[in-house]
């Protein structure tokens, strides 16, 4: 008992390069076939070195993304937008996956909503 009281602090995940500044499940405006929505997440590098985006990965070909590819500064904002476009009526949760270089892990985001037919 007393070694997984001393090894818990290596087995908790590490803390992110970033902090995201607005929740990691947003809910997006209804919508309608056929005519994307999009949302900008915004983070602030939390370490003392530049971050990148290195990669994103979208859970279905519905989702499209668009980052900076600058490095962001200690202390500093930066983005990425999601667009949805839905081509079928109904309820939607997509998430998206992004990777800082030289970070292990994921950060994953959810977007989700509510697609109608016709407007």
């Amino acid at each position: 008992m007393l070694i997984l009281i001393l090894l818990l602090p290596f087995l908790a995940p590490p803390d992110g390069p970033v902090e995201w500044l607005q929740p990691l499940t947003v809910t997006l405006e209804d919508t309608f076939v056929d005519q994307p929505v999009t949302y900008t997440f915004r983070f602030r590098n939390e370490t003392d070195a530049p971050v990148v985006i290195d990669n994103v990965r979208v859970g279905c070909g519905c989702t499209a993304t668009e980052w900076e590819e600058q490095p962001v500064a200690p202390g500093q904002e930066g983005q990425l937008t999601v667009t949805f476009d839905a081509d079928t009526a109904g309820f939607y949760r997509k998430y998206v996956k992004v990777f800082f270089r030289g970070h292990r892990g994921a950060h994953k985001l959810w977007i989700e909503g509510f697609v109608e037919n016709e407007p």
